[in-house]
């Protein structure tokens, strides 16, 4: 089931990445990138290209130990992608200390880059937080965060990748 308003399904226009081709052959144009193109692989195609924990995680929707990831108490100027296919995710703008132990952010950078989706394992009733892009697990969004939203997007730090940008104030 998938909840809210979050996923946006791209254009038919746009091109889906199949066995076969590598994640470069997506991501080659860098700056102007059309990161709707789907990113569909194997599952032997991710052990491969993944850490086993990036691949516990992202593709087995485990959940990194709690103050343990690299992005918790990381605040550089920048932008978070999809560790598994680049996806642009979240901005440092919205980033701030929940002190839950995982990286949180109060909005994703655009509705459309993640799906929301219904998660009743462990006997909880959650909502789980997927990339649009290549379907990997991210972690939660909870309604315990910040205005402007009220939410907090607890993301596991291995399932994500920063890149710097320049600050331009």
């Amino acid at each position: 089931m998938v909840i809210g308003s979050y996923f946006v399904i791209p254009p038919s226009g746009n091109s889906i990445i199949t066995s076969g081709q590598t994640m470069s052959d997506s991501t080659k144009h860098a700056k102007g990138d059309n990161m709707n193109t789907k990113v569909v692989k194997t599952e032997e195609e991710w052990k491969k290209e993944l850490t086993p924990e990036e691949y516990r995680v992202l593709r087995e929707k485990g959940t990194e130990r709690a103050f343990t990831g690299k992005y918790d108490h990381f605040f550089e100027k920048g932008v978070y992608k999809c560790a598994a296919c680049g996806n642009v995710l979240f901005s440092s703008d919205s980033k701030y200390n929940s002190g839950c132990g995982w990286p949180s952010y109060w909005t994703p950078l655009a509705k459309d880059k993640i799906i929301l989706r219904e998660d009743r394992s462990f006997g909880m009733v959650r909502t789980e937080v997927l990339c649009a892009r290549c379907g990997s697990h991210l972690g939660h969004v909870f309604d315990d965060g910040p205005e402007p939203t009220g939410q907090r997007y607890c993301i596991n730090s291995v399932s994500l990748q920063f890149e710097k940008t320049e600050d331009t104030k």
